[in-house]
């Protein structure tokens, strides 16, 4: 941030703004639209991609923009660019196309559709920046293969707790001390949660009640701390996490985790409910050297040998600008993964399940997900959670009870199944042999 805001007010100056085109046109959406119009000098939002135009459109009158231009081709998407007016498209693919945008922010949460609209993005030469969870932590590592060949930044967010934990571990490392836990504040986890207890939260707050529902029934922190573990190389403690419940201070957390198993583990991604200041993240880090840790307690951080580092909020849509600011000026990613998967997210029945049914997806009735460690996760063939949306039930599955390869029938014609496929077998987790690796 100390260096980004210097760099976009140097941009707006030339006027050479960091140009932007974002997909998706929903909660989120609208937030970041609106910060980055009003709010970020040396950037412009040039184009938003929605499932319907008018949602596209919608976004962009709520940041203050009305005169807005559909367009259906390339040629008309470049013509409102160049003339600095913002366009709106059904069409995803246009943007990723287009000369005049230099990253684009797909804000969707969906895996099959953001896949596509990602490796379409790599193709012409585009970096991009995530606010999609479930794409990074179902096909991250795959796809920031493709992003290096392609020569461009693949990159989760500020914002959303996995960045915001990033940047903490990342400053953390700078001072020489050893991040052992990164942790995720909540202040509710049911897994039984569903749309329908959650319409009403929902509706308070303009969101969709399958969204919510992901944050209440665990999914959505799973697939956060997964994308966390799979940049750290830290891993977790067991299927789901330790997820503490503790109504006092993160920093009493130092005396809840025991260092001496946490460096036997080489550290871990968890979460706590309950703590405060929420909902923010931390890590907890040690340090072996005994006059830094003299130093440590003189600062006030205790004697150890756990310290407490924290951030006590994570502010969404007010940050995701600085990120695509980080990727497309100084080639920084916020988060992506270091290569090989360290924790999948696995596919868990949230009911009884029957044989015959088709499984709804993240968020929704039949299903949540759980962190696994990547190994065995493919050692039991665990059905990843964000493949498991459209999947049809062989046989039936008791509440609570993992789902696995063996229990579905995938849909047909998936890129994103070829993608997982492509990414377990370059990471030696399948028998398949895959060239592109």
């Amino acid at each position: 941030m100390i260096l980004i805001d210097k760099a976009l007010q140097l941009r707006a100056e030339r006027r050479q703004p960091v140009r932007v085109a974002m997909v998706g046109a929903g909660f989120m959406g609208l937030g970041i639209a609106k910060q980055i119009v009003q709010f970020v000098p040396g950037m412009e939002l040039v184009a938003i991609a929605g499932r319907r135009l008018e949602s596209a459109a919608h976004v962009y009158r709520q940041a203050g923009l009305e005169e807005v231009v559909p367009v259906e081709t390339a040629a008309q998407l470049e013509r409102a660019i160049a003339e600095g007016r913002p366009a709106v498209t059904d069409d995803p693919l246009l943007l990723c196309a287009a000369d005049n945008v230099d990253a684009i922010l797909e804000v969707t949460g969906s895996v099959e559709y953001a896949a596509q609209v990602t490796l379409a993005a790599f193709a012409h030469g585009k970096h991009v920046v995530l606010m999609n969870a479930e794409l990074d932590g179902t096909l991250g590592p795959i796809l920031k293969r493709y992003a290096d060949r392609a020569g461009v930044v693949y990159t989760a967010c500020d914002g959303d707790q996995p960045g915001v934990q990033m940047n903490l571990w990342r400053f953390v490392r700078s001072m020489g001390l050893t991040p052992l836990v990164c942790g995720n504040v909540k202040g509710l986890h049911d897994p039984y949660r569903n749309p329908t207890t959650q319409e009403a939260f929902a509706r308070r707050w303009g969101q969709k009640p399958h969204m919510v529902t992901s944050f209440a029934d665990g999914t959505k922190i799973s697939f956060e701390q997964a994308i966390v573990a799979n940049a750290t190389g830290m891993g977790v403690a067991k299927r789901g996490m330790l997820g503490y419940e503790h109504r006092g201070h993160v920093d009493e957390l130092t005396r809840v985790y025991d260092i001496a198993q946490l460096k036997a583990w080489g550290g871990i991604v968890d979460y706590v409910v309950g703590a405060s200041p929420g909902p923010g993240v931390f890590v907890l880090a040690g340090c072996d050297d005994p006059t830094q840790r003299h130093y440590l307690n003189l600062y006030k951080l205790g004697e150890g040998p756990l310290y407490s580092f924290y951030t006590p909020y994570h502010l969404c849509h007010f940050e995701v600008p600085f990120s695509v600011a980080r990727a497309v000026l100084f080639a920084d990613a916020v988060l992506a993964p270091l290569g090989a998967p360290v924790v999948e997210v696995v596919t868990t029945a949230k009911r009884s399940l029957q044989a015959g049914e088709t499984l709804d997806g993240i968020g929704h009735y039949m299903s949540y997900g759980q962190c696994e460690n990547a190994e065995a996760a493919a050692a039991g063939r665990l059905l990843p959670m964000g493949l498991a949306e459209g999947c049809r039930l062989r046989r039936d599955i008791a509440q609570d009870q993992l789902l696995r390869y063996d229990d579905v029938v995938l849909p047909a014609g998936r890129l994103c199944d070829r993608l997982r496929a492509e990414q377990d077998a370059c990471f030696e987790r399948s028998a398949v042999p895959l060239a592109a690796c």
